[in-house]
């Protein structure tokens, strides 16, 4: 994507070491054209290569995306619809695992070994029915990934705020879901967020 959240990403992505090339797609009716994001990052100090895609409305990524898509080793797919207010999860699930569905078929028939890291809210329900869709389809199931380390980051964040420490030598882990109270930051195993008085945590932990 080439949005609010495709962008920063692609950015740090384009300064990967590990990322020799970098496929930038996103809508034609995207704010941001994604060749003009690919265009950008071209001119930063790297090695990568940055190429921009784009793709009409209306038509389907599994018959577009071939050039984007081939030989890719990881996917990421920062896409679909914010929750806006009064719509439920499953409102915003109708409309986001139609988006991803896309997404995710042109993986299977271009780059079916390749990780797929979903950012496409609601996570909890959209990876399963993805990895359902990959199953069905003979492919490994498991490349389809959800990306919550907002999660964990967040985590980190509020432990050193409250306890005055570098975030960076904080490390919380965070299990469960990425919805409300399936997330479950362990504050006990990170040093630092074990040293904070218990009756702060339920605070901590909202």
């Amino acid at each position: 994507g080439a949005g609010g959240i495709g962008q920063p990403l692609s950015l740090l992505m384009s300064m990967d070491p590990n990322v020799k090339e970098l496929a930038v797609f996103d809508l034609s009716v995207a704010m941001v054209p994604p060749k003009g994001v690919a265009a950008d990052l071209c001119h930063i100090e790297s090695g990568v290569t940055v190429n921009g895609y784009e793709m009409e409305v209306g038509k389907s990524p599994k018959d577009n995306l071939a050039l984007c898509l081939t030989g890719c080793s990881l996917v990421m797919v920062p896409a679909g619809m914010p929750r806006k207010p009064g719509m439920t999860r499953d409102d915003l699930f109708k409309v986001n695992a139609d988006i991803a569905k896309g997404i995710v078929e042109a993986c299977a028939k271009y780059c079916p070994e390749a990780v797929v890291a979903l950012i496409v809210n609601p996570v909890n329900s959209i990876v399963p029915a993805m990895a359902e869709l990959y199953a069905k389809k003979g492919l490994d199931p498991l490349k389809i990934v959800g990306v919550t380390t907002l999660d964990a980051v967040r985590a980190n964040k509020f432990v050193a705020d409250i306890t005055g420490a570098h975030p960076n030598s904080v490390d919380v882990p965070v299990i469960g879901g990425h919805a409300g109270v399936t997330i479950m930051p362990v504050f006990s195993q990170d040093p630092t967020a074990a040293k904070i008085e218990p009756s702060k945590i339920p605070d901590l932990d909202k």
